[in-house]
């Protein structure tokens, strides 16, 4: 073999080297592969938002960050995930703030009947309130998106048209939706959403307070045929992610997570306010669901029943050296804000 072949057959034998082996480097230094825990069912709006950040993240980084998705509590279950996240578990977590009573004070400003008309009216005024006062309860994670589910409704299995018809009615309820509805007069019956269909079947209770997309997400539609508009309270949510993987994200990644916060968390309160619109419709086609409006009497009597609510927020924040007056104007100036944009 001539001195020519050999060396051609050696320069070859190189390059492939470096095809073989430096693109590979190159992957694995560019790509930034993120875990993001949730806890809901993957059909439901918590899981629908992520599953479009993380297609939005990794179409605005080009491929460089690619996010894995764990609804259902298949990471973290839903109590772990603030925690699990700062501990590192998973990278990112959403979670709901109210699952941890007190740990959240300024976010339950949000969470108290405050007589919200749509999520993405609440969501818009977590995110203002939050931004303006930077509290304490989030300084161990990176912040990526805040936002609630709708206002709660009266899902029943015989009309509730007035206050009147809810006295002494057993209704499922969870967190701030129990003491509402003890003030309203109803029995609130307290358990997890999975074991409302069973109970409601059994007679056990007589409906379930929550946001009206579950009428169709759970097919609550079947077995509770009305609906009473009454916006009795939120849930809120914050997507947050480990300080340290923030940290170590390059700063074109950190700006298009920056850029994506605010825009998301508008994105999913429409998201579910439209949801809500498409499962009255499918149920009132499927099922012939009744909706029902309540008189302005008895939303201002709601007001009025539910305010010693928010006085005792105000007390107790303020004994936690937070503005609790203040907060709760921000609240409903903030309300009243989105309310008149998102008409």
């Amino acid at each position: 073999m001539s001195k020519k072949i050999t060396a051609l057959l050696i320069f070859a034998a190189f390059l492939l080297t470096l095809y073989a082996i430096a693109p590979q480097n190159a992957g694995a230094q560019a790509t930034i592969v993120l875990k993001y825990a949730n806890f809901p069912p993957a059909p439901t709006f918590p899981c629908v938002q992520m599953e479009r950040w993380a297609k939005e993240v990794e179409k605005r980084t080009a491929g460089k960050v690619k996010v894995q998705t764990f609804p259902g509590g298949t990471l973290l279950p839903a109590k772990n995930i603030f925690d699990g996240v700062i501990a590192g578990t998973a990278d990112i977590g959403n979670f709901a703030m109210s699952y941890q009573p007190g740990r959240f004070p300024v976010s339950e400003a949000i969470d108290l009947p405050i007589g919200f008309n749509s999520a993405r009216a609440a969501s818009m005024a977590l995110y203002d309130l939050i931004e303006k006062y930077n509290p304490k309860e989030f300084e161990k994670v990176k912040l990526l998106a805040l936002f609630t589910c709708p206002p709660a409704d009266l899902m029943t299995k015989t009309p509730v048209k007035s206050l009147k018809d809810l006295k002494g009615m057993e209704l499922r309820a969870s967190g701030t939706g129990a003491e509402v509805l003890k003030r309203l007069g109803a029995t609130p019956i307290g358990m997890p959403q999975s074991e409302a269909p069973e109970a409601i079947q059994k007679g056990i209770v007589k409906g379930n307070v929550s946001s009206m997309e579950i009428l169709k997400d759970f097919n609550f539609a079947a077995y509770l045929p009305y609906a009473t508009e009454a916006n009795l309270f939120v849930v809120t949510f914050s997507v947050i992610m480990n300080k340290d993987k923030w940290n170590a994200l390059p700063a074109d990644v950190k700006k298009i997570f920056n850029d994506l916060s605010r825009e998301q968390s508008e994105w999913t309160g429409k998201y579910v306010d439209d949801h809500v619109k498409e499962s009255l419709k499918w149920s009132k086609e499927k099922y012939n669901h009744q909706l029902i409006q309540l008189s302005a009497a008895d939303v201002a009597e709601i007001s009025k029943v539910t305010k010693p609510m928010i006085d005792a927020y105000i007390k107790k924040v303020n004994g936690m050296g937070l503005p609790g007056e203040q907060i709760i104007k921000d609240v409903y100036a903030f309300k009243a804000k989105y309310e008149k944009i998102y008409k």
